[in-house]
């Protein structure tokens, strides 16, 4: 990866629906290679998607809490939790961690008495779930802007 390519990158996550005219005139190309070198990133798994970036609030899931669960540490239960959480829309990251807490797990939903439901009905009863811990997010400080690309 060189330097055009880690602009292009820049670029793009400042920016996903930049025209490819309008980005090969931002990183220094011609429109054919500009275009070359994309879908070279797009096909090395570099870029993985393009994506809307949607207010909670506008959809309702204004919400966000924060939580630590442990689950026990054999392989069976550790797969079963992990496969269960893909069919929680409510959780919107998930995060196998080393040591303590086990997992952590970014949540979004419209409100506290939603989220009591959820903790209630399905994140206590996940397979091996031995702690619940919540953290509500009071303010979010800095948003994700993409990743550093610096060489």
């Amino acid at each position: 990866m060189d330097d055009i390519d880690r602009n292009i990158l820049r670029e793009l996550q400042n920016d996903g629906r930049l025209t490819n005219q309008e980005l090969a005139a931002r990183v220094g190309l011609s429109a054919s290679p500009c275009m070359r070198r994309v879908r070279q990133l797009e096909l090395d798994g570099v870029i993985q998607g393009y994506r809307a970036v949607v207010a909670p609030e506008a959809v309702g899931r204004g919400f966000e809490v924060l939580v630590s669960i442990e689950v026990r540490r054999d392989r069976e239960t550790v797969e079963a939790f992990e496969a269960a959480l893909q069919d929680i829309p409510d959780v919107i990251e998930a995060h196998r961690l080393f040591g303590s807490p086990g997992c952590l797990l970014r949540i979004a939903v419209a409100d506290l008495a939603a989220y009591e439901r959820l903790w209630i009905e399905r994140l206590t009863t996940l397979a091996g779930v031995t702690e619940v811990n919540s953290q509500i997010i009071m303010k979010r400080i800095k948003e994700p802007q993409g990743l550093p690309v610096d060489g």
